[in-house]
């Protein structure tokens, strides 16, 4: 393989795993801390895109913002879907089977997708990048690499290091990994369980919405793309460990390399690589890479 191609596609693999990371953290958060199933994860990626896509015209128009104030208010609003969903619908699903948490989860699917219909129609659309974020940089004589891409992967690994902080430095992290350990423990010494798996929920939702609005430039707005990006988030969720924030990092950083240099040397069976990965890792580790934390 020249030099040049292979360049390219390890930072194609960089920034496909950790786009992936970013949507599968808010899933391990919910999934690994909270015990629920939450099989509507994808649409909350789904709906990123679209923000990005509906939000940009009205920032421009209205706020006379440009694209970092859409992804302030798309977070926002992201923050407060998470809030009103856990409060309407997720905190009655603790400790509950989970046969329940998936036909309930499944049934949220099945009203965001007609919401979506209803709201902005079954077309596919584009989001345009920023202007300052439209160029790419030369790579070698012949190729180039997008900014918009580097960007993203920057925005990821941002978030990552965040993530990290706040659960091994803060208050809130101990709290939230405390509550995942021992929930009843946790609420007698005084601390408010259920507002803290609000946040968490939150915290999860709005991770997955950031992930699709900054991907929405290069995957393009389209029906049905949160159901896609859901499994191989489960997938990711299972390698690393559930609960475990750099265990899914890493799994997530593993499925980009295997995707991404499969689909170019052997793509007849790209698609089975993750899965086969999977077994493996599975058969060498059962519980994941990593432990919760």
């Amino acid at each position: 393989m020249d030099p040049t191609i292979f360049l390219v596609q390890c930072l194609n693999s960089l920034q496909y795993g950790l786009l992936l990371f970013l949507v599968a953290s808010g899933l391990t958060l919910i999934f690994g801390i909270m015990g629920v199933i939450n099989l509507a994860h994808g649409s909350f990626y789904m709906i990123g895109a679209y923000m990005a896509y509906a939000l940009a015209p009205f920032v421009a128009s209205t706020l006379g913002g440009g694209f970092f104030t859409t992804l302030a208010l798309g977070l926002v609003l992201a923050v407060l879907l998470g809030y009103v969903l856990e409060w309407a619908f997720f905190s009655f699903l603790y400790g509950r089977e989970h046969l329940q948490q998936v036909l309930m989860t499944y049934g949220l699917i099945l009203v965001f997708e007609e919401l979506r219909s209803i709201l902005v129609g079954d077309d596919v659309h584009g989001v345009k990048p920023p202007d300052w974020l439209a160029g790419a940089i030369p790579l070698g004589e012949l190729m180039t690499y997008p900014v918009y891409r580097l960007f993203i992967s920057a925005v990821c690994l941002g978030v990552a290091l965040a993530m990290w902080y706040v659960l091994a430095r803060t208050r809130l992290g101990m709290r939230i990994r405390a509550g995942a350990t021992n929930r009843e423990m946790v609420q007698s010494l005084g601390v408010d369980i259920k507002l803290l798996y609000r946040v968490v929920f939150a915290a999860g939702v709005a991770l997955a919405v950031l992930a699709g609005m900054v991907a929405a430039p290069v995957s393009s707005v389209y029906p049905g793309m949160g159901n896609q990006v859901l499994i191989i988030c489960f997938v990711v969720v299972v390698i690393g460990g559930i609960g475990s924030i750099r265990g899914a990092l890493l799994a997530a950083l593993l499925i980009g390399v295997a995707e991404t240099f499969g689909t170019v040397l052997i793509p007849q069976a790209a698609g089975v690589l993750v899965y086969v990965l999977m077994a493996l890792i599975l058969l060498w580790k059962p519980d994941g890479l990593f432990r919760a934390g």
